[in-house]
């Protein structure tokens, strides 16, 4: 059976993220020079300020929503390897059609029953002046320090942790949300914007980078606001629902989910969704 699918339009969502607890997201070792760190933060290779890499965001929130959707990490039909890791993929059309996960966060390519990624997730810069006033040991960062204590003799095994320190706004996080005509349920469709939000929501009862267990990497979603751009329309960028003047809190914006999808179906409807090209009637998506 042919696929079809087509782009109707994008969902730009944007917010601040502000560092709750100290971030600890990952970068080349420091090596062995007098004063060098055991594990550095990764940093922008032009300004050598702090990032926050799109994968890290987009994968952490795939992995929450993985856990919250459920799965059997031995079910070869749910499960892909890629190495040593296991991740959740549906293995075939039947199971794909209904699951949001695989349909937000994408599947590999060359399986017949995919259709394109919807979610992007940009790169997120630190606002430098987030942390005008803090006292720090390096260029926006802090150091912590942690040791491993032996249970038999107490003896301790010191190690240095560079963080982003609390109070950190990295500002204009950036999700693009696409929007296709796949020739099934437009409103399954738009129900895509509800598994990003409650993947948002799950990021930030959770933890972001390394050592969440041991108190870092709380992050929280500010000012964020949800637009949408129609196919074929390169400047207007639409407003959904009634957005407060300083932007939703991700709880808000879950609690707006229903004016959302009558807002972004009624667009939608406005627009122009046949292109001339198109065949009168689609023919369903595989799944």
């Amino acid at each position: 059976m042919t696929r079809y699918f087509r782009l109707l339009g994008r969902l730009l969502i944007t917010a601040n993220l502000r560092v709750v607890t100290g971030l600890h997201i990952g970068g080349a070792a420091a090596g062995l020079n007098i004063g060098g760190l055991d594990n550095p933060v990764i940093r922008d290779a032009r300004t050598r300020q702090p990032y926050i890499p799109g994968s890290s965001i987009k994968g952490k929130m795939r992995s929450l929503a993985e856990r919250a959707r459920g799965f059997n990490p031995d079910d070869p039909k749910e499960v892909q390897k890629i190495g040593p890791i296991r991740i959740h993929i549906c293995q075939d059309a039947t199971a794909y059609s209904t699951c949001a996960v695989c349909q937000v966060f994408g599947v590999p390519g060359e399986m017949k029953h995919s259709t394109p990624t919807r979610l992007t997730v940009r790169d997120t810069f630190l606002d430098p002046h987030s942390l005008e006033y803090a006292q720090l040991d390096f260029l926006s960062t802090e150091v912590k320090w942690e040791a491993s204590i032996d249970r038999i003799t107490s003896a301790a095994l010191p190690r240095q942790m560079e963080r982003v320190p609390a109070g950190a706004v990295f500002a204009n996080c950036e999700l693009v949300l696409s929007l296709y005509e796949t020739g099934g349920d437009r409103a399954f469709e738009i129900n895509h914007l509800r598994q990003l939000l409650l993947a948002m929501q799950l990021l930030e009862d959770d933890y972001l980078g390394g050592q969440g267990s041991r108190g870092s990497g709380k992050v929280r979603f500010e000012q964020l606001t949800i637009k949408l751009r129609l196919d074929g329309d390169l400047k207007d960028l639409h407003t959904l629902a009634t957005e407060p003047e300083d932007g939703w809190t991700v709880n808000d914006a879950i609690s707006k989910l229903e004016d959302l999808r009558q807002d972004i179906g009624d667009l939608l409807d406005s627009g122009s969704t046949t292109p001339t090209n198109a065949p009168d009637a689609p023919p369903p998506a595989e799944g």
